[in-house]
């Protein structure tokens, strides 16, 4: 094989067919030929074009010295950039967008576990740094790639520990689980916001989250302040089946703002069939006292009073939607925290 290349290589750098022939010991040059075919000139130039792609890609470090790029360099350059697990991914812009590009990350099965914290970590901060870099260079794709990803899976370490650890120590009551939504200013604007119409239509954002029947946090997804509770129903269940909870749901507990039959359609088609939900007049129909409903709504609002004692969550002035996230998630975590502190002192006497 290798001497079939090299005469290959010989004879398309201009070599004479018999000075190949007396090179290789070949008695014909038949022989000759059959060992060294002539690639065609449009085939040789279109492999030169390729492989001059790969070689401005591809560096050719120094002895010593690592092949990886440059994290300033790279971070900066014109090309489609993803930030994988143990590396770089630069893709040539004529190549466009990458089928597979972070694909394990936005799977529904994707999961991590504290001794990739580090990792994880450092990956998070890139792919926020590419998401702002593909937004401040038009790419509305590449950012809303960037977004798939940050809001998939790698958004979210922290909370997702101390809610395992919680669950693991003390154990997650999902048998009674509330949700509902917590509107909230946002003066600085931006995206993810929008009127608000309890604040006499200034900018806000809201929250929609799901406790358990002790008021943790399990699920939860934001948006503008403008945008209904019943949009942000599915995704915050989706977070609560991304994370495997949902098929452990007994009772959800919802208050009239729900109260729809395509809700209720909705709900059941996800399995949910045990739902308390506070039952609002039809239209038209004649004023009576309904029986309130409370279940265990209140533990919900506990959980949304908790959270709006956080003033950068109450006053948020973050202008971008996943700086706003990481707050939510932040506070999240500092929550269960306080919970698993409680437990394990709730036989001191102080």
């Amino acid at each position: 094989m290798l001497r079939h290349t090299w005469a290959t290589e010989l004879a398309n750098a201009g070599m004479s067919v018999q000075a190949l022939m007396t090179l290789l010991g070949h008695r014909s040059p038949e022989m000759t030929i059959r060992y060294a075919r002539l690639a065609s000139p449009a085939l040789k130039t279109a492999y030169d074009q390729a492989a001059g792609k790969i070689a401005r890609r591809i560096p050719v470090a120094p002895a010593g010295k690592p092949v990886v790029p440059d994290r300033v360099e790279w971070l900066g350059a014109e090309m489609l950039k993803t930030r994988v697990a143990h590396g770089y991914c630069s893709r040539d812009l004529v190549a466009e967008a990458c089928a597979y590009a972070n694909i394990c990350e936005t799977c529904p099965n994707y999961a991590t576990a504290p001794e990739f914290e580090p990792a994880i970590e450092a990956q998070l901060a890139d792919i926020h740094a590419l998401r702002d870099d593909a937004d401040d260079r038009g790419w509305t794709n590449e950012t809303a790639r960037h977004d798939r990803v940050i809001a998939g899976g790698c958004v979210r370490p922290a909370p997702c520990r101390s809610r395992r650890r919680h669950d693991r120590i003390i154990g997650l009551d999902l048998t009674e689980v509330a949700l509902d939504g917590s509107l909230h200013k946002a003066p600085c604007g931006g995206e993810g916001t929008g009127p608000n119409p309890t604040d006499r239509g200034k900018l806000g954002w809201k929250w929609s989250i799901a406790t358990d029947a002790n008021g943790i946090p399990v699920a939860w997804a934001i948006d503008g302040a403008n945008r209904n509770d019943i949009k942000l129903l599915d995704p915050t269940l989706d977070d609560l089946d991304r994370v495997g909870l949902l098929v452990d749901v007994d009772t959800l507990h919802l208050d009239r703002g729900y109260d729809y039959p395509v809700v209720r359609a909705r709900l059941t088609g996800r399995g949910l069939e045990d739902l308390n939900i506070q039952r609002r007049r039809q239209r038209g129909a004649p004023p009576r006292k309904e029986p309130m409903r409370l279940g265990l709504r209140w533990v919900v609002e506990g959980t949304n009073s908790w959270l709006s004692n956080c003033g950068q969550l109450r006053r948020n002035t973050d202008r971008r939607t996943h700086h706003r996230h990481a707050q939510l998630c932040l506070v999240t975590a500092v929550l269960i925290t306080a919970k698993l502190i409680d437990h394990r002192d709730r036989w001191s006497p102080s």
